[in-house]
């Protein structure tokens, strides 16, 4: 049985650290970039560039060709317990959404995995620029992101209508503004630490294993949100 509309909540899902355990673009730096994707981390570390510059620099430094970086993308470790939540997440009624400020080649490869064809995924877009060659496009960046991300999930949670009481599920930094917007947060990794230290109510999780249980909370949490009309 569905829960009714009043109960129905908008779950947003980081993919790289939260549905895969590994990061996929750092996999891929790893294995296939020129020299120079360090740099472009460290100083998006430092704070000198935001996240939407250091990425379209390090995939401009891929060299790969197309069949060796989907084998490589194969080989990312899932979530088994994803699925399972998703079905548990729908059949109460939820929206289960994948926003990601990783590449969708990596998103969707993996989802397909997963017999998950049909989420909807909002993250950056990779495309071929030659055999060996690829460009990053930002499909959902917005100018006035206070992170610079490629893709601001603050802007897509914001826009998703009819407005409905809003969970993250996310383990990173690319999570960090995002978790002072929502409802609730499931949280992994350094999110856990955010959390904490600014005060944001959580749920710390390992995998989705540990998330699931915790959806029948979300029914009776509607009752106390205040969405605007």
């Amino acid at each position: 049985m569905h829960s009714s509309a009043a109960h129905a909540w908008t779950l947003l899902c980081d993919f790289d650290g939260t549905i895969s355990h590994d990061d996929a673009t750092d996999l891929l730096l790893e294995r296939f970039a020129q020299p120079g994707w360090e740099a472009l981390e460290a100083d998006w570390k430092a704070g000198r560039i935001g996240s939407r510059a250091c990425m379209a620099g390090q995939i401009a430094l891929l060299d790969v060709d197309a069949e060796t970086l989907d084998a490589c993308i194969d080989g990312l470790r899932l979530d088994e317990h994803f699925p399972l939540f998703v079905q548990a997440a729908r059949r109460a009624g939820h929206e289960v959404i994948v926003v990601s400020d990783g590449v969708d080649r990596c998103i969707r490869r993996s989802l397909a995995r997963l017999e998950l064809t049909d989420l909807p995924v909002f993250s950056n877009r990779l495309e071929g620029q030659g055999p060996r060659d690829w460009h990053l496009a930002f499909p959902h960046a917005d100018e006035s992101c206070r992170r610079a991300s490629g893709t601001c999930k603050c802007a897509i949670a914001g826009a998703r209508l009819p407005r409905r009481p809003t969970l993250l599920i996310g383990d990173g930094s690319s999570d960090f503004c995002v978790a002072g917007e929502a409802d609730r947060v499931f949280a992994k990794g350094r999110l856990i630490d955010y959390c904490r230290s600014h005060g944001i109510h959580h749920h710390p999780i390992a995998d989705f294993a540990d998330a699931l249980p915790l959806l029948a909370e979300l029914q009776r949490h509607a009752d106390y949100v205040s969405v605007p009309a």
